[in-house]
């Protein structure tokens, strides 16, 4: 795999919940007093334990000031998507740029459908997806948006306000079709766990990405590609996903980094996380950093 050259950043990944609100509290402070990137939230609305997501990260960016939001991700099929760029673009401006979207199409067509979404499914739901990032783009940029297809019946959007910076639009996506819509259409990968989506498997995904990206006219080197990384830093046996000490953590992002192109890793710690947290901000992130940089500049 290529590395594009991107700055090597960070993130948590924060439980929505309901009865762990102190507690993601807490995390939110120290993952940015401890110089990370990015607090993650899931978007699970149909879980009844978990709060929405977008309100919570807009409780979170009140009592933040400097770390950055990324729904990880929001659910389109739930989130119309000039509905989801009026919200991002609200809250962007309230935050001085503070938002990245990730989106997905939906993968539990049943609990959207229970929520009063519409079912969607297979081509139908990939061209949905592709419709709604081209929408949301239009619409995060302040232009009237218009649009009639199969998927969509929008008569004429005036949008606003415009964000203080673009809003990058980041796909989650696993399967070809979803990934080659990452290529043609989004402006970042997000993978899922790396329990989901082994390492080995990583290589044939970017490159599906990557040739959609050309077939589009656009280069590869502008897609971001964020890895959920899901495990622990010491001896907890057991753990899944990444388990081991600090030096392999280090090791091994690294090496995801500069062998297999990704630029982010989102951190999902599997317990223990306030500790978990400042060994991976303190420890792991900074020297992930370095090593990348001194590789990049042997190259």
């Amino acid at each position: 795999m290529t590395d594009f050259g991107h700055p090597i950043t960070f993130g948590l990944s924060l439980d929505p919940d309901v009865r762990r609100l102190a507690e993601t509290r807490r995390l939110a402070g120290a993952a940015a007093a401890g110089g990370l990137d990015y607090l993650a939230v899931q978007d699970h609305a149909y879980q009844p334990g978990h709060f929405d997501a977008w309100t919570l990260i807009t409780h979170l960016a009140a009592e933040t000031e400097r770390i950055s939001f990324l729904t990880d991700v929001a659910d389109l099929q739930l989130r119309p998507p000039t509905m989801l760029a009026k919200a991002a673009a609200s809250l962007s401006v309230l935050t001085q740029g503070r938002i990245v979207l990730g989106l997905g199409g939906g993968a539990f067509a049943d609990a959207i459908a229970g929520m009063g979404g519409q079912r969607r499914g297979g081509p139908e739901m990939v061209a949905y997806t592709e419709d709604s990032l081209h929408v949301m783009r239009a619409a995060l940029a302040g232009s009237t948006v218009r649009l009639r297809s199969d998927q969509h019946v929008i008569e004429g959007y005036a949008a606003g306000p415009v964000p203080p910076a673009p809003i990058p639009l980041w796909l989650g996506s696993q399967k070809p079709r979803m990934l080659a819509v990452t290529g043609r259409s989004s402006d970042g990968w997000i993978s899922p766990l790396n329990i989901y989506v082994a390492p080995d498997e990583v290589p044939a995904k970017q490159k599906i990405i990557d040739d959609a990206a050309r077939g589009a006219g656009r280069d590869p080197a502008d897609i971001r590609r964020i890895y959920n990384v899901i495990g622990a830093i010491g001896d907890l046996r057991g753990a899944p996903g990444l388990v081991g000490d600090v030096r392999l953590w280090i090791g091994t992002l690294t090496g995801w980094a500069v062998d297999l192109g990704f630029d982010t890793f989102v951190f999902w710690p599997v317990a223990e996380h306030l500790a978990q947290l400042e060994v991976f901000a303190a420890e792991v992130a900074p020297a992930v950093r370095e090593r990348v940089r001194e590789i990049r500049g042997t190259r």
